[in-house]
């Protein structure tokens, strides 16, 4: 698979020096020649699909034998193998229909465990020395909730230990351990944190995101096949549409990497084409980057909510002592002293939030609670969005010629999000994407996944 390297992998893998200077030019990216420890350590990160096959584990373990063989020293993470990690939830829930943080944790950690097993085994059969290491081996700390910790420290002694020795390290993404000795996992998407974390810990110049598409997407390609991949997008843009429910990159990760100016490649783990560059600024502010769309949340209205001080405060820090995440937020406006107040959250936490709200419901007054779970939240991204006045006005019109109704509506300076059935997501994508000129002259073509997989990606989140 690869053993002829691209133009942009033969850019990315052998840095030539510049002999008009004193710099490094590396698929677009200078790197000052005098940080020749951080120019030659890469971190790569493979998702699920990438793993998810003996013959896919092999050519992971191929491609990261091409790095250590043109002179990097190379991290991996990985992610669990194919559909393990719904295995195992299934399992839990079979056993236990509402089963123990903790112990949920425990279990969904061994999911990359056994990628970064056989991954390690692939390479030694091909001649070459690596180590795997869990999240504690790995020393990354973390914070203590359970499903949800935040990555608070990384001991970067034992990693820096190995490569030194001339191994490929192999780290189980999604995962940490507490300053107790438990082991926490990251939540949806962890193991693209796991990855920018350790690339701004070890000083890495680039972090690789293997997936199983080959970039960036103005949209979703497999739902507008018309959607085009962009060669670049500001850190600004990408946490805005991973906020929106893009997938490609995980929201926590896109933060890390801005925080600590790691330059992100996002591109395919079937093919050598070139991806999208993740990183400070693009090429240009587009007024329009990309379509966003997500079918994981649930709107939720507490009807008949008393308009008093302090009521709304009361609701939400509920909500967040018991760390459950909400989104967009309306308040309708009150009469009579009446009002109703809306927001969306994670689907999977619907029930846990029913438990927690109904006793608050009963002491604020309110009338009842109301969820519905078959909403889609589709958003504008673009940096050009503040000197371009009437993008807002335009979404709303393209969605009202199609006939579809807004259910909510939140903004940001460079976002317009709104919530719509979750039936007409594909009518209301292809369109928006049509009317703001993003369609591109080809259609998409899917040559990665199966259509099992596929089905599998179109479920997870709900």
């Amino acid at each position: 698979m690869l053993k002829n390297a691209s133009e942009c992998d033969e850019a990315l893998l052998n840095m030539k020096k510049n002999t008009n200077n004193n710099d490094v030019v590396c698929c677009d990216l200078k790197i000052d020649s005098n940080d020749a420890c951080a120019r030659m350590l890469i971190v790569t990160k493979f998702g699920g699909t990438s793993l998810a096959t003996a013959e896919r584990v092999i050519n992971v373990a191929k491609r990261l034998v091409s790095y250590q063989v043109r002179g990097y020293q190379v991290v991996a993470v990985v992610s669990a193998m194919g559909k393990s990690t719904d295995d195992l939830l299934a399992l839990a829930r079979s056993v236990n229909h509402d089963p123990p943080a903790r112990e949920l944790d425990q279990l969904l950690a061994t999911g990359e465990q056994v990628s970064m097993s056989v991954v390690a085994m692939a390479i030694e059969a091909l001649g070459h020395r690596a180590v795997s290491m869990t999240g504690r081996q790995a020393g990354i700390l973390t914070t203590t909730v359970h499903n949800k910790a935040r990555i608070a420290q990384i001991n970067t002694e034992r990693v820096r230990h190995e490569l030194d020795c001339g191994r490929i390290v192999i780290v189980a993404g999604f995962q940490g351990i507490t300053e107790d000795g438990d082991i926490t996992t990251l939540g949806r998407g962890g193991s693209d944190t796991s990855a920018v974390a350790l690339a701004a810990a070890l000083d890495a110049y680039v972090c690789e995101i293997y997936s199983d598409v080959d970039g960036v997407y103005t949209a979703d390609p497999r739902v507008v096949p018309r959607a085009q991949k962009l060669p670049s997008i500001s850190f600004e843009e990408m946490l805005e549409l991973s906020a929106a429910g893009a997938g490609v990159l995980q929201v926590r990760a896109v933060e890390f990497a801005r925080k600590f100016d790691v330059t992100l490649h996002c591109r395919s783990a079937f093919c050598d084409n070139h991806g999208t560059l993740v990183q400070e600024k693009a090429m240009e502010n587009a007024i329009v980057s990309g379509i966003a769309y997500d079918n994981s949340e649930a709107k939720v209205t507490i009807r008949g909510v008393p308009d008093s001080q302090g009521i709304a405060a009361e609701v939400f820090s509920v909500i967040a002592n018991s760390h459950i995440n909400i989104d967009m937020i309306v308040q309708n406006v009150s009469e009579n002293g009446i009002t109703d107040i809306s927001f969306t959250t994670p689907v999977g936490e619907c029930a846990k939030l029913r438990r927690i709200l109904e006793p608050v419901v009963v002491k604020i007054g309110a009338r009842e609670i109301v969820i519905d779970e078959h909403v889609s939240k589709i958003s504008l991204v673009g940096a050009g969005m503040r000197t371009t006045p009437g993008i807002a006005a335009k979404m709303f019109k393209v969605l009202a010629d199609g006939g579809i109704n807004i259910l909510m509506i939140s903004t940001s300076a460079i976002r317009v999000s709104v919530v719509i059935s979750e039936q007409a997501t594909t009518d209301a994508l292809t369109a928006l994407h049509t009317a703001f000129g993003l369609n591109a002259k080809e259609m998409f073509e899917e040559t990665a996944l199966s259509a099992e997989e596929l089905a599998a990606k179109a479920a997870k989140g709900r």
